[in-house]
């Protein structure tokens, strides 16, 4: 996603860590975050439902009692109010800030979908679209990217009838989140890990060194417990195999990278810790029903218009 003109116009840079520029409306606010610094354990909350949504740099999210994650372009993060978000801004600097946009929606708001929502098209299983739905963490989509760049655009914009046109992208907005559930990043077991147990350390790990070679074998070493005993507990606590929480962290990771049309597809693979092209094009095509190279290309589309 690109800011525009205006805001760089208009922005004032008066701190190096989450230099905060807010445009306020009826329903939401907007906020663009930048940190041109080196930081850790900065505090951030909101008093309403808030998507945030990465535009450069990388962030590390501390959320209640999970163990942390790696918050990439082109990904985004739903949040219910008064929750407390801690981060680490471990490669932000002057020449390359950490930019996030956090789009706080009112509760009135969010209900008056839900309603019309529940009435005009239910869901399958007979539950009510709720509060609660939220994504907790995904990978943006065509839809989302889109409104997303057209609402920079809206609250930067000088126009008299900027608090209708908004509103009506925050309605589509709220119905493309509450649809996305198939995006998801992360299994609930996934993000309810503790850090301080031994999958906890694992995990970790694994984020850590996602570059490198990982074996079953090595990992299991690490936890101290035979490799079949790793895997079954590493199964049954976090809902996917080892195999399948590397490639998913691979692949989280090669989505950001191929955000950047300059990179290679040879240097996103060997970035992630794929050994070969062949392999990372199978699984990533399995996880996104693209190759890596159509997803490439599908972004520089977008990004265009």
């Amino acid at each position: 996603m690109q800011l525009s003109n205006a805001y760089f116009n208009h922005r004032r840079l008066e701190t190096l860590v989450e230099n905060q520029t807010t445009y306020t409306l009826n329903n939401a606010a907007m906020h663009v975050f930048e940190t041109h610094q080196q930081a850790e354990q900065i505090l951030l909350q909101f008093d309403q439902p808030v998507l945030a949504s990465m535009l450069s740099g990388k962030k590390i999210m501390h959320l209640r009692d999970h163990e942390s994650f790696n918050f990439l372009p082109g990904e985004s993060l739903i949040l219910p109010s008064k929750e407390i978000m801690c981060i680490d801004f471990p490669e932000a600097k002057a020449t390359n800030p950490t930019r996030c946009l956090a789009m706080a929606i009112s509760e009135d708001k969010i209900k008056q979908m839900l309603r019309v929502m529940n009435e005009t098209m239910p869901k399958l299983d007979g539950k009510e679209w709720a509060l609660m739905d939220y994504n907790f963490h995904f990978t943006n989509d065509i839809g989302l990217y889109q409104i997303l760049q057209r609402l920079l655009f809206l609250f930067t914009e000088n126009h008299p009838s900027k608090d209708l046109f908004v509103d009506n992208m925050l309605s589509e907005l709220i119905v493309r989140i509450l649809q996305s559930n198939e995006r998801k990043i992360y299994t609930e077991q996934t993000l309810e890990v503790s850090s301080n147990s031994r999958l906890g350390f694992i995990v970790s790990f694994i984020r850590e060194n996602i570059y490198k070679p990982l074996s079953i074998e090595t990992l299991s070493k690490k936890a101290h417990m035979s490799e079949s005993h790793f895997y079954r507990v590493f199964k049954n606590e976090l809902g996917i195999s080892p195999v399948e929480f590397i490639n998913n962290e691979r692949i989280k990771l090669a989505v950001s990278l191929l955000q950047d049309p300059k990179r290679t597809i040879k240097e996103v693979f060997m970035e992630c810790g794929f050994e070969s092209r062949s392999y990372f094009n199978r699984v990533f095509k399995r996880k996104k029903n693209v190759s890596p190279g159509e997803y490439q290309a599908n972004v520089v589309r977008e990004k265009r218009y």
